[in-house]
Order: structure tokens, then sequence, then C-alpha cells
């Protein structure tokens, strides 16, 4: 039987992961609870003959309602074989979903990098744990970059430590284009400069292209999950010394819509 793969969460990131599959020729289809082209909302007709699923939904809650509760498609979807999770999660809860789901489905964990842009170009970073090798085609259809971190988990806790460092550059950028405006400093020739000097980083490299660039904070935007993954960093830390860590995510809170200069 073809592999029929399913990609549950079909926002800003998991949209054009989708549409990459479908045009390398992968049988494909999408979920979304809400109404969008091309994509499901009935979670039967979503499961029916699914062998992979690849889960982009926001957080543990959804991941929750996805695999166990609303949508059932642990329970729903006999030819399961393996379940790839791609959302931004917990490295503990992540962990913990090998006691809950059945040992034939094989748990493969695979977040990635690059925002909006790079899922729809096709050119995401991934970070996986567990048995990777097996979805190798799928993720060089979505992404020019794979680090295999070790055993089921490792991609997670990679991801959640790279956006750590994500969310301190975009704290930090945004100040430091605020305190330009405030000596009138020219945005593009600062970004520039930064580019190609020592304080270069991801958002300020990107700052043009980058979808949620100069986004406020609201808890269900791009700005908002940064925030939720340095939760998810926090959730590993290994001592007391978080105040650096929580400082950003004050500061991301914090955060108003920055109009293009």
């Amino acid at each position: 039987m073809a592999d029929i793969i399913g990609v549950a969460g079909c926002g800003r990131m998991g949209m054009g992961m989708l549409q990459n599959l479908q045009n390398a020729g992968f049988v494909a289809r999408g979920f979304d609870v809400r109404p969008l082209d091309g994509v499901e909302t009935d979670a039967d007709a979503f499961v029916e003959d699914l062998t992979t699923l690849i889960t982009v939904v926001r957080d543990t809650a959804e991941t929750d309602a996805l695999l166990f509760d609303d949508q059932a498609v642990v329970g729903k979807a006999p030819t399961l074989k393996r379940i790839i999770i791609c959302s931004t999660l917990s490295p503990k809860y992540v962990k913990g979903l090998r006691a809950r789901v059945p040992a034939h489905i094989d748990l493969i964990d695979a977040p990635m990098s690059g925002a909006q842009i790079k899922a729809e170009a096709g050119t995401l970073t991934f970070m996986t744990g567990g048995p990777a090798a097996q979805i190798a085609p799928l993720l060089r259809t979505m992404g020019t970059h794979t680090h295999h971190m070790g055993d089921f988990g490792a991609g997670m806790t990679a991801k959640v430590l790279n956006n750590l460092l994500a969310a301190s550059h975009t704290a930090m950028t945004r100040l430091v284009l605020d305190w330009a405006d405030a000596e009138g400093v020219d945005e593009s020739k600062l970004l520039a400069l930064i580019n190609t000097a020592s304080g270069q980083n991801w958002l300020a490299s990107g700052f043009d292209d980058i979808e949620f660039a100069r986004d406020g904070y609201s808890t269900d935007n791009s700005i908002g999950i940064l925030v939720k993954d340095v939760a998810s960093a926090l959730d590993i830390a290994p001592d007391d010394n978080t105040t650096l860590p929580r400082a950003v995510q004050s500061a991301i809170r914090a955060l108003q819509p920055r109009r293009k200069r």
C-alpha cells in the first residue's frame, strides 16, 4: 500500500509543507480545525488509510486533542505506522508520548526552523530524534538541512534551545531598532550594517522577509509562539539560573507593532 501522508495543522508552516509534499508527488492530505481550501476538517476522512502523520499544531493542548481527544487520530487510524512531531513542544512532553502511543507506531520528533517563507520554499531546517532515516525523503522535500540529534526527544531538545536563541535575537533586535529610531539612525542602514558585522543574527538578517518581524505580541501570532517556545526551553532548565530566559520572555510579551520605516 502506498504511503498516505497527513499534515495536521495547516497554518503558516503546515500549509507550505503540505504543498511541497504534494508538488513532489507524495500522496498527502491536510487537516485543520479551521475551514481552509483543499484541507480536511473531518477527522474521520483525514485518517482513512493514513500511514504517516505529520503534526504541525500549535501546542501540547492541540497535540493532545489531535492524537488522543477531539480528533483521536491514534485510535481512529488502524493503518498508522509513524507520527512525526514537527510542532515545537516541551521535550519532556514529547518524550512522554512514547508511553501513550502504541508501540507499533514509530515516533519521530522533527521540529523545524525557518519561518513561513522557508516552509513555502521547501528550504526548512529540521532537527530530528528517533528513527528519522525512514522519513529522509519527506524531509528533503520540505527542507534543505536535517540534523539528526539522537534518540526520540533529542530533536525537540535541540529545537527549543535553538528557539531560545531566536527569541533572544528577536527581543534584542527590536530593542536596538527602537533605540536607533530615538537617535535618528536609519533602520535599513543599521540592518545592512548588522548583517555584515558582529551583531549579525537571524531576525536582523531576514527582517524584511520574516513575516512576523514587525509584529507586536499577541497570544495567537508567531511572536506569541516565541513566548511559548521559551517556556518549553525552561521546562528542561538544569538549574535555577533562568533569569535571562525569563527576561527575554518578558521583553517579547512587551513588543508593540513596528511600522515599516
